[in-house]
């Protein structure tokens, strides 16, 4: 049963910046570097993932329809239905269950739809598909999410706002990000310390939410200049190393599983 608690680690994502009223701070005593040059990461440049990279992503099958309870933006709420089922698996041995809301009106139907996202998430590496173990499917002008096992899409966003700009890929870095490296590193001491040492934020999303945003935020950037440094320019390059120097070093210092990047 998913604990409405966790309700956090869905309800926020990277293109609906809900604010609570006071923003969240990270105290320290250096001195402020500036505005961050970005101001979100998922916009810097849409050729650090493609349609042309491989995807890890095999098959999947309709396993009927059952009761399950995922969460709906255009409610704001968990809902509890039976969606199309599809269990899609991937080569690195990653299975996730992808739930499909029944208005899409057929099996068939949502299949197509199921694997249109299931090839695109086998295109993010192994690190960031390790504990997604569902995808919730649903129509509507609604933002991605991410967090509690899960990857949450709403198809007409994606359609009007990710894929026109194509920045679906980079929008599932960030939004796996939370599912999948949030609770490992958000609150580890030397993640926290990177924070502080560098003084500023690589977006004003993450500086406004440096708790909950500011590893996703950073993830995606710090790939790019890892993995991904001929398709960007070198201004872009410059401003991402200036910015977060000891967040890179944070990250170089793991050994993330990278497939099939590497």
């Amino acid at each position: 049963m998913i604990k409405n608690y966790l309700i956090i680690l869905i309800v926020f994502s990277l293109s609906t910046c809900l604010s609570k009223g006071s923003k969240e701070k990270i105290s320290n005593d250096c001195t402020d570097h500036g505005p961050p040059p970005f101001h979100g990461t998922i916009f810097i440049n849409p050729d650090i993932i493609t349609s042309s990279d491989p995807s890890t992503f095999i098959d999947l099958f309709y396993n009927g329809k059952a009761l399950r309870t995922m969460y709906d933006r255009r409610v704001s709420d968990w809902i509890n239905l039976e969606p199309y089922l599809f269990p899609a698996t991937y080569d690195d041995n990653l299975t996730i269950e992808i739930q499909v809301n029944p208005e899409f009106g057929s099996p068939e139907k949502a299949e197509l739809v199921a694997k249109k996202y299931a090839v695109v998430i086998g295109r993010l590496t192994t690190e960031l598909r390790k504990d997604v173990e569902t995808v919730w499917i649903h129509r509507g002008l609604e933002a991605f999410g991410g967090g509690n096992n899960n990857l949450l899409i709403h198809t007409d966003w994606s359609e009007k706002h990710y894929e026109n700009q194509g920045i679906l890929e980079e929008t599932f870095v960030h939004e796996a990000a939370h599912t999948s490296l949030d609770s490992y590193h958000a609150k580890d001491p030397d993640w926290i310390n990177a924070q502080s040492t560098d003084c500023t934020f690589i977006s004003d999303y993450a500086k406004e939410h440096p708790e909950r945003e500011d590893i996703a935020e950073s993830y995606l950037p710090y790939f790019a200049i890892k993995y991904r440094r001929e398709r960007i320019p070198e201004s872009l390059i410059e401003k991402i190393e200036k910015a977060i120097p000891n967040r890179i070093e944070y990250f170089n210092k793991k050994t993330f599983k990278m497939y099939p990047v590497e």
